[in-house]
């Protein structure tokens, strides 16, 4: 889960190792495996931070190419990596030019990665180019409220919070990025999720979608 400006936040990177460890105690781990379930073939991890998603992988995947831009979390990656279910190799890199030829993969996910992107356009047009035609896309982020009182409520804080959380925008609205790029969103399951003990429940999706 690192965008650019994590990358360049090794202090958050670190607390990160921490934040998403609890998170996935409270539910993200079952948000994770129903992220990955069913997928085929080879898969392109954008963001893939210390590794938390190689675990849930299914046997059905041939391998995943991991991108992390931070190097403390990449470290940790390459460790997972060795435990994995499946065959994965970690790479540098970032989600505005990934190190991946053109229609190579059957499957991209981004996880906890398209709040913190500089750019989520760019990073789902390069999502899209290394897509094979019919390609899947998967994405489990947290996402603006559909409530306008605590939608506005994050619009406001965000400039701080992108600050203080590695860049993260608590006000985005992935799936219709997702659409706006070009993909057909097929399904999106939205629900609140609450990652720490006094954190209140924040809107996340889980979503499918294709390239067109």
């Amino acid at each position: 889960m690192t965008g650019q400006e994590s990358c360049r936040n090794p202090r958050f990177a670190r607390a990160y190792l921490r934040v998403a460890e609890q998170a996935d105690l409270r539910g993200g781990a079952e948000h994770r495996r129903r992220l990955l379930e069913g997928l085929r073939g080879r898969v392109l991890e954008v963001g893939a931070g210390q590794g938390r998603n190689f675990p849930h992988y299914p046997g059905t995947v041939t391998e995943v190419v991991a991108v992390e831009p931070e190097e403390t979390l990449r470290s940790f990656a390459r460790r997972a990596a060795e435990r994995a279910p499946v065959p994965v190799t970690v790479r540098a890199g970032h989600a505005g030019e990934l190190p991946a030829e053109p229609e190579t993969f059957d499957a991209v996910v981004f996880s906890l990665v398209l709040c913190t992107v500089d750019d989520p356009r760019a990073a789902l047009a390069e999502a899209a180019r290394v897509l094979r035609p019919g390609g899947q896309l998967r994405f489990y982020e947290h996402v603006r409220s559909t409530r306008r009182w605590a939608a506005l409520l994050e619009d406001a804080v965000t400039p701080l919070w992108r600050r203080a959380a590695g860049g993260c925008h608590p006000n985005r609205d992935t799936p219709a990025t997702v659409r706006a790029a070009g993909f057909t969103v097929e399904d999106v399951d939205r629900f609140g999720f609450s990652p720490a003990p006094l954190a209140p429940p924040l809107a996340h999706v889980l979503g499918r979608a294709t390239r067109r």
